[in-house]
């Protein structure tokens, strides 16, 4: 298969084309780790999940490297770790394991490294040294700002005229600014603040701007250039545009990362997901209504670079999707790899620009081939197989079945018993009782499963 992705910088969908096959590089802007993740924050994470879970199978796991930071210096950490009366490491230790967490239970793979902002301030040092020295850096009243006039390219990510930049920025123009669109690559620290010997002989403490750390740790970890960056749509500009500018200006290279990927923004039942209107949910609450599996088929839904409507509606539907699906793979063990042909046809469509509504409206016809009632036990592995290279089908149903039931407070021996009644009913040929048996188990939210020989099993509804 070919692998062709969409790249902001060039606004066209070519074939991808690594520069190194045994060593393929990919970086994610990661969380800010200061309070739960809202369930926006987790379209990036599965995106490029998916992304990552198709490069290893092009390339293999040994080949591709995937780097996702984690943001721990920031001024909305300070002020939530003041607001909580608890030390800055504290917090960003238990945020993010909540991240973690949270991320885990929707099926994402760990990435290969997980580098901190804090644990690189060398690198960021170094870099702001680089940039003053070339004459791209100055320092002015303790700070280092990057000049934006001295890279020429600038706004080629966005492309975007200076005066809408400086209002999507929202900078603060500093007197001491040489222009407006100047940005801080390190910035002096109050007491109480993180802090750390600053570069270029300034000697007051100070922190990084947000910019430079993903610059440090991806030139760490991936090194001067590498394949694709990934984001939010957000992030293109400034933040992208910025480590642009200071990575390719710091080596003196044409390119930072070949491909720039950006999903798309996330509207919570047709609105802008905001606190003050009421409607902020994070991944966490969304976790104690529904299994992990369900959110990941429903982001899936939508292509990654359009507006995704998250609705409860579209939960829904993705919770009877997987219901129907493991009821057509039973307890059977996934068939992967390149021998399983319906592997190969899901790969095909992900390969179009990670193109996940098209892989997913061939899983449910792969679902018809399996569930036919001259299908084989192999062709149940390879649908699973299938759905596994999404991120999808990774349980047995018995497993899927028993935390459906987990979730709710029902009694399956009180079900059991109540079924058993209804088949006696039906037998009897007594239809009221059993309609009545049907409704009082279906007020519980259980959904009963017949056929002529009456009923075989039963799930909850969703």
């Amino acid at each position: 298969m070919e692998l062709r992705l969409y790249n902001t910088l060039t606004r066209s969908k070519d074939p991808f084309r690594p520069l190194d096959p045994n060593h393929v590089r990919l970086y994610v802007c990661g969380p800010t780790v200061y309070d739960h993740a809202h369930i926006g924050n987790a379209r990036p994470v599965i995106v490029f999940d998916v992304l990552y879970r198709l490069l290893r199978r092009l390339y293999g796991a040994a080949h591709v490297r995937y780097v996702r930071n984690i943001t721990d210096v920031d001024d909305k950490i300070n002020a939530r770790a003041a607001e909580r009366n608890i030390s800055i490491r504290d917090l960003t230790e238990e945020t993010y394991a909540w991240f973690r967490d949270d991320t885990a239970a929707l099926g994402c793979l760990r990435p290969d490294v997980e580098p901190r902002a804090t644990e690189h301030i060398f690198e960021m040092q170094a870099l702001i040294e680089r940039l003053v020295a070339s004459g791209h850096a100055y320092v002015a009243e303790e700070h280092v700002l990057f000049s934006v006039p001295a890279m020429p390219e600038y706004g080629k990510l966005s492309r975007r005229p200076l005066d809408e930049m400086l209002n999507g920025a929202r900078v603060d123009v500093a007197p001491f600014k040489r222009d407006p669109m100047d940005f801080v690559l390190w910035k002096p620290s109050a007491e109480g603040q993180p802090g750390w010997p600053s570069p270029c002989g300034i000697e007051t403490p100070g922190r990084p701007g947000w910019h430079i750390e993903c610059s440090a740790m991806s030139w760490r970890h991936l090194g001067e250039t590498f394949d694709i960056h990934g984001g939010g749509i957000d992030l293109v500009f400034p933040h992208h545009e910025n480590e642009i500018a200071q990575s390719r200006c710091a080596f003196g290279t044409g390119t930072m990362a070949q491909v720039w990927m950006h999903n798309g923004f996330l509207l919570l039942e047709g609105e802008k997901m905001s606190k003050s209107l009421g409607n902020f949910v994070t991944i966490r609450e969304l976790l104690a209504d529904w299994p992990g599996e369900v959110l990941r088929l429903a982001m899936l839904s939508t292509h990654y670079r359009q507006p995704i409507n998250w609705t409860r509606q579209g939960i829904g539907f993705a919770a009877k999707t997987l219901d129907k699906w493991y009821r057509v793979i039973g307890d059977v063990e996934a068939e992967t790899g390149e021998d399983n042909p319906f592997e190969s046809e899901i790969a095909d469509r992900l390969g179009d620009d990670i193109n996940s509504p098209s892989a997913i409206t061939h899983l449910h016809h792969l679902a018809e081939v399996a569930e036919h009632e001259d299908a084989s036990s192999a062709l149940k592995r390879r649908f699973k197989g299938a759905a596994n290279l999404m991120g999808l089908l990774e349980e047995t149903e018995t497993q899927w079945r028993a935390r459906q039931r987990a979730a709710v407070a029902v009694d399956p021996e009180a079900i059991a018993e109540l079924i058993a009644q209804r088949n006696a009913a039906r037998k009897a040929r007594d239809f009221s009782a059993a309609d009545h048996i049907r409704e009082q188990l279906a007020a519980q939210g259980v959904v009963l499963m017949d056929n002529k020989d009456g009923t075989t099993s039963w799930e909850l509804a969703r």
